[in-house]
């Protein structure tokens, strides 16, 4: 008996290695996978803008990177003043800071290096969350394309201060089509790879919820149509079909639990990692284990001789993979062998 829908899994959509460079974009679901893609030593940017929900705002960030342009004081999309904070409208608050140039120089520094990574990007993973857009409204209280206002982030601002509409899926379509087209000029190699997030925006009430993921999984499947690099990962499916049962989620009954999380990743790395990968990977998550060890006594010579051990295998692992860097560890590893 079979008490579950199972869903297929793509075969061999990508076939990530860790020679590869990937940059994960988009909601805090692309925050779960390019995390875990960075703590396994792969070599993955995760949100340099922050946390991303719409399509426009990814667009535009992308935009941004291959523009390689900073920002200063005249950007648009600097800055406002809230509670004796500055904040970006295009970055997540994480970027927030108390005077408008250390705010700058937190962009700035994370932009660089975000784009130092962009001309030899294999892999881009993109995360939307939402159709639902919030567009700034010009001194005269409107605009002539509320479009070309979107924000990333509201900042928690007066909501008069906004139009909020959702977009069609043909306008996330040519949004996110243009920008893809600039990025294979530029990297003609590249492959992308979209998930739509399984958290569900409840604020918005569960059928403009389904109205708003509607749009952007049929805009996905359009884009995935029309250009060969586009691929699409069904971690919303897997949520919501598979795993449909409340024990799969977290307290607020909206976001995945993490043990969910821990599904949708293996789901992830069983479809679009290499063999070979997915063999590196483990002897990774086994140092990383060992060295969470915390012994009674870390002066014994048992565990100076666990920790050499350890340096060993790290030594034998970079041998064989040389793009890894296990300096952290490494440098961790030295200091207890020198107490």
């Amino acid at each position: 008996m079979n008490f579950r829908t199972k869903v297929e899994l793509p075969a061999g959509i990508l076939s990530v290695g860790y020679q590869n460079r990937l940059m994960s974009l988009g909601s805090c679901f692309s925050e779960h996978i390019g995390n875990r893609l960075s703590d396994a030593k792969f070599a993955c940017d995760v949100n340099p803008f922050g946390i991303l929900y719409n399509p426009f705002s990814i667009a535009r960030a992308l935009e941004t990177l291959l523009d390689g342009r900073l920002y200063d004081e005249t950007s648009p999309e600097l800055f406002v003043s809230k509670d004796g904070w500055w904040h970006s409208f295009m970055h997540h608050s994480r970027f927030s800071a108390s005077s408008r140039d250390e705010c700058l120089s937190l962009i700035n520094g994370r932009l660089s290096r975000a784009m130092e990574a962009l001309p030899s990007l294999d892999f881009l993973l993109i995360t939307l969350g939402t159709s639902y857009v919030y567009c700034l409204k010009g001194e005269d209280g409107g605009a002539a394309d509320p479009l070309e206002q979107v924000v990333a982030n509201c900042h928690k601002l007066p909501e008069s201060r906004f139009v909020r509409l959702r977009v069609s899926p043909d306008a996330v379509v040519r949004r996110l089509g243009a920008v893809i087209g600039r990025l294979l000029e530029r990297r003609p190699t590249l492959q992308v790879l979209f998930t739509v997030s399984p958290i569900r925006h409840a604020r918005d009430g569960f059928h403009a919820n389904q109205l708003s993921k509607s749009a952007l999984l049929l805009a996905v499947d359009e884009l995935c149509a029309t250009c060969p690099c586009c691929h699409y990962f069904p971690a919303y499916e897997i949520v919501l079909d598979e795993l449909r049962d409340y024990r799969f989620y977290a307290d607020d009954m909206l976001h995945p639990s993490p043990l969910a999380i821990d599904y949708v990743w293996e789901c992830f790395t069983d479809a679009c990692l290499t063999a070979e990968a997915r063999s590196v990977m483990a002897e990774c998550q086994e140092i990383r284990r060992a060295l969470e060890h915390r012994p009674f006594h870390p002066e014994a010579p048992q565990y100076k001789n666990f920790l050499t051990q350890i340096v060993l295998r790290i030594n034998r692992l970079t041998e064989k993979c040389p793009t890894l860097d296990f300096k952290k560890e490494l440098e961790l590893c030295h200091t207890r062998l020198n107490q």
